[in-house]
């Protein structure tokens, strides 16, 4: 409708022909004029296409029924090509690009403060020329310690030492919550000790996988030469048949998703017995713990580990430290390690071409070393409250839908709905920021020290570690920094947790169609609301607790179903040779199915009865799944891919979206017919909440 203007128009009329005298004039005070009003602003437009999807990126070519990701973004995925720097690219990275630059932003400002720790921690790495001016002689001092080491005698306290500066070791510690104790910290012990992703890059006979194994040994090589190391090449062979060896005992990636076996609480000396032959109270005390119980991950790999570390020559030990060592931190060590160390682990195992701009990589630094001194500015700048206040709506929309789903289970005994429904009720959801920041008083940053600040940062965050033990659960403490582009829920601390940056388009965007940002961020919120309730975090009681609440014919039906969802999946191929692993991907696959239900179920709600509008011709659940396949848009490079499929518990983008064949109202949605290659029967639609 076209805006009105209205104008009053003053005018004065003579009378003539009158024989009569003229009156005397009369003083008029002339009339205010009115006040002329502005046209209202126009309405704020979506980021993305008139309601919140971008349609250009659709391929309506395909069927929907037939592939639902390429209908809704095969001519984004067509069009859209990877960045050099990056080995996948879509809406996440789309929002990280983002991220990166405000704070880098952010840290430049806080560069101008002489005395800024964000600025000189930035600056010392961005100084390429420093670095490489100075060589490896800063360096040398630790590496000669391990150099020096001339018995087995010393390996744990080296080892230890090793461990405060995040270097790895065949033995991973580390402090969580005690998954039956929670309101309590308890030091964890996990596999470790190899230097690829995945025991599998170690043993699979895929020749792909054994071409980035020579890759490996190749790289080891250099790194071995470019440290000056005599007969590297023997040397580095030693090194990845270890490292080999190590991988034959390691559990899978299946079997260390499981809360129930990889609990397994036990003494230090319970552990001795277990791992003869490894000094593992000198570890301990070197790394600054003093506890009387381990909670031990994968016992037998442990035990493996151990005999390996006790029959391994002492050389070989050494140089496996001496290549961990000099990757971990290549980005502050002399141009030819860092480029070395990207050439494998940026480009034969990623598919990368280019190492990012070293300003990236500074800001990532930055954020690393004083996470919440930069997170304080950046919500305070890019945060707004109303922003946090209609998240906090969704949210609220999303669980009360999620509680009216668990009250109509036709599977679920009445007892068992009793306690889900507490366990609802007593979600934390932590939205934006924390409540609370951590001190940095005591991290010393030095000006043009760039390998002593990473050290120092390292040597800091395991202190900050270690000193929960013995304390109170910090329940104000996230796991991502305001500016993650991600989401998550934590078991122990029974929370879901959104970052303040993943609240943007196309995840949620207040201008957008409703149907969509509930398709967006309504289902990611659902998502992490549905972890509590997977295959994993379904173990966990009310309070938090790893314990049996179900009936054994709840956790029969849930079985059954879980096991269907792996069938499904197991199916996918998204490389020739390579599928989706089912049984890895399952708490994940539960998350969307079930989040993108209640998010479903809470738009529905959130309508009060009103019939849903069309837009553009497309109706409220169509909006609400193509909402859902869009943030998924994302383009692989296929090495990463491959590492996914292997180590990723995360299906990929496309079969993510997929996970709208087993809901109902998709189907009259999208006309989908039997016969189609997404097509379910009713029967054959896996239903778990």
């Amino acid at each position: 409708m076209m805006n009105r203007w209205l104008v009053l128009l003053a005018t004065s009329t003579a009378l003539a022909g009158c024989s009569t005298p003229a009156p005397e004039p009369v003083a008029v005070t002339p009339a205010a004029p009115a006040e002329v009003l502005p046209p209202p602003a126009p309405a704020p437009k979506p980021t993305y296409g008139t309601f919140g999807f971008d349609s250009a990126g659709m391929d309506s070519t395909v069927l929907p029924g037939d592939n639902f990701y390429q209908y809704a973004n095969g001519a984004w995925a067509k069009n859209t090509a990877i960045p050099a720097d990056k080995s996948n690219y879509g809406m996440f990275t789309v929002l990280d690009d983002l991220s990166k630059e405000r704070t880098r932003g952010i840290i430049e400002e806080s560069a101008k403060d002489p005395a800024s720790k964000i600025g000189n921690a930035y600056n010392s790495y961005l100084d390429r020329a420093a670095i490489d001016a100075k060589g490896i002689a800063p360096f040398k001092p630790w590496l000669d310690q391990v150099h020096g080491l001339k018995s087995k005698a010393g390996l744990a306290e080296l080892y230890a030492r090793a461990d405060r500066m995040s270097i790895g070791t065949p033995f991973a510690f580390f402090v969580n919550q005690d998954d039956k104790n929670p309101d309590r910290y308890v030091t964890g012990l996990a596999q470790s000790g190899i230097g690829m992703p995945d025991r599998d890059y170690y043993l699979s006979a895929d020749p792909k996988i054994a071409e980035v194994r020579a890759k490996y040994l190749q790289h080891l090589t250099n790194v071995l030469n470019l440290a000056g190391e005599a007969n590297a090449a023997a040397r580095a062979k030693a090194i990845l048949d270890f490292e080999t060896q190590v991988a034959k005992v390691h559990w899978t990636q299946i079997e260390s998703r499981d809360a129930t076996k990889t609990y397994n609480l036990m003494t230090f000396a319970e552990l001795v017995k277990k791992a003869p032959g490894y000094d593992f109270a000198t570890m301990l005390k070197g790394m600054g713990i003093d506890a009387p119980e381990v909670n031990v991950a994968q016992p037998s790999a442990i035990t493996g580990i151990a005999a390996l570390v006790r029959k391994t020559p002492l050389g070989v030990l050494r140089d496996q430290l001496l290549v961990q060592s000099l990757d971990t931190y290549s980005p502050v060590l002399p141009t030819a390690f860092d480029k070395e160390s990207f050439s494998f682990y940026g480009t034969a195992l990623s598919g990368t071409p280019e190492q990012e701009a070293r300003w990236k990589r500074a800001v990532n630094f930055t954020v690393g070393a004083l996470s919440d001194d930069v997170s304080k500015i950046y919500v305070e700048r890019f945060y707004p409250p109303e922003t946090k206040a209609a998240a906090d709506e969704l949210v609220k929309n999303v669980v009360a839908a999620m509680g009216r789903r668990i009250e109509g289970l036709a599977w679920m005994k009445p007892e068992t709905k009793v306690r889900a429904r507490a366990k609802l009720a007593n979600f934390v959801t932590k939205i934006g920021y924390p409540s609370q920041w951590h001190d940095y008083s005591t991290l010393e940053i030095v000006p043009g020290d760039a390998l002593g600040n990473a050290m120092r940062a390292a040597e800091w965050q395991h202190a900050d570690s270690v000193s929960k033990l013995g304390g109170a659960i910090r329940r104000w403490e996230w796991g991502m920094t305001p500016m993650t582009i991600n989401a998550y829920a934590n078991f122990g601390m029974h929370e879901i947790v959104f970052p303040a940056a993943i609240l943007q388009p196309p995840f949620f965007d207040p201008n957008a169609d409703p149907a969509i940002n509930y398709g967006g961020i309504g289902a990611v919120i659902g998502h992490e609301i549905s972890h509590h309730f997977d295959d994993q975090g379904a173990k966990y009681d009310e309070h938090g607790r790893l314990a049996d609440w179900w009936t054994p014919e709840d956790v029969k039906a849930f079985e059954a179903a879980g096991k269907a969802l792996i069938a499904q999946y197991d199916v996918y191929e998204p490389l020739p040779g390579m599928h989706v692993k089912g049984g890895l991907t399952l708490g994940e696959n539960i998350g969307d199915l079930a989040g993108l239900t209640a998010a479903h179920d809470a738009y529905m709600h959130s309508l009060n009865g009103a019939a849903p509008p069309v837009i553009d011709g497309t109706t409220a659940d169509q909006r609400f799944y193509l909402g859902w396949a869009q943030v998924w848009r994302r383009n692989y490079r296929e090495a990463n891919l491959r590492q996914r499929l292997i180590t990723d518990p995360h299906s990929p983008s496309e079969q993510r979206a997929w996970v709208v064949r087993n809901l109902d109202p998709w189907y009259p949605a999208f006309d989908v017919k039997p016969g189609q290659k997404l097509y379910l029967t009713p029967e054959q639609r896996v239903r778990m909440w």
